[in-house]
């Protein structure tokens, strides 16, 4: 029998996800408010969803892919929400990255319910999801994994089970921690080798040879802002989002972050910049900027 599935958010993730479950062979009802972006996954043979509710009803599975936490919690506890028309026997499956005490409020109201739930955010860029090659941090109970396994080898290439449900957000705030501090490192680095007048490809390949090799440089930059492509991707207002995340579990377990408290002050600034809705990799932008250099290329 094809798997249904009610898929809720088609930004940067969703849609590509969405697309690629349907493609290959579920049976996929998609909402979004920006109905051109349904109409994209229609095309493939998706149905569209006038409302949350109605996406939410008849589905194996429920899955949402929204920017932050107050909008999972609007979309899943609110009056007319996924829960509120979800069917008995159901699954919520949450991809968004957000605070961890969110996703256990919400794992929480499901179980109230008697409705399974697994967090699953994503690693990865954009451009992996629309290859179908995404990562999945997921938090799970065995049953629930076997039941949306199928799903994510769907969208994605590579599946870390991390633990009880809430233990995937956990991961990703760890893990968004980590890249978007390092990505702020890289674009300082790149400007200042550019104030010193250094080539970027030697730049690109000395370090693509040594232990300073990292996704930032080697994959995203190279991928997006030195071929000149801002566009988003993972736009910096949703980084400082991520980071945020990071700076108030800290501060709540009373961590000491003092190198990504300097980072999570960079990305503050750049939001207050025409790059506040670019995507991150623009923080080489930025940097060059404030270094008063041009931004380099790469062919």
């Amino acid at each position: 029998m094809t798997m249904k599935i009610g898929f809720i958010g088609l930004g940067a993730m969703g849609l590509p996800m969405s697309s690629n479950l349907q493609r290959k062979g579920f049976a996929v009802t998609v909402f979004d408010i920006d109905d051109a972006k349904m109409s994209k996954v229609a095309e493939l043979g998706a149905a569209k969803a006038a409302s949350v509710a109605e996406a939410s009803r008849g589905q194996d599975i429920v899955i949402t892919v929204l920017p932050a936490t107050q909008h999972v919690e609007a979309v899943v506890l609110g009056e007319d929400g996924v829960l509120a028309n979800i069917d008995a026997g159901g699954l919520l499956m949450d991809l968004s990255t957000i605070d961890a005490k969110g996703t256990d409020r919400v794992a929480a109201a499901c179980a109230a319910k008697g409705i399974s739930f697994v967090d699953a955010p994503i690693g990865r860029l954009a451009m992996h999801a629309e290859r179908g090659e995404s990562l999945f941090m997921v938090g799970a109970e065995d049953a629930d994994f076997a039941r949306v396994e199928p799903a994510l080898n769907a969208m994605g290439t590579d599946i870390f089970r991390c633990g009880h449900p809430g233990m995937g957000s956990r991961m990703k705030v760890i893990n968004n921690f980590m890249l978007l501090s390092t990505a702020q490192i890289v674009a300082e680095s790149l400007a200042l080798g550019t104030k010193l007048g250094l080539d970027i490809q030697t730049m690109h390949d000395v370090t693509g040879a040594t232990t300073a090799r990292n996704g930032q440089f080697h994959v995203l930059m190279a991928n997006k802002v030195l071929k000149g492509d801002i566009e988003p991707g993972f736009t910096i207002d949703l980084a400082f989002k991520d980071l945020s995340l990071a700076m108030n579990a800290a501060a709540e377990n009373r961590v000491g972050l003092p190198m990504g408290a300097a980072a999570h002050a960079v990305f503050g600034g750049a939001r207050a910049t025409k790059y506040a809705s670019k995507d991150y990799s623009a923080l080489l932008n930025h940097a060059c900027d404030n270094a008063g250099v041009e931004t380099p290329k790469m062919e």
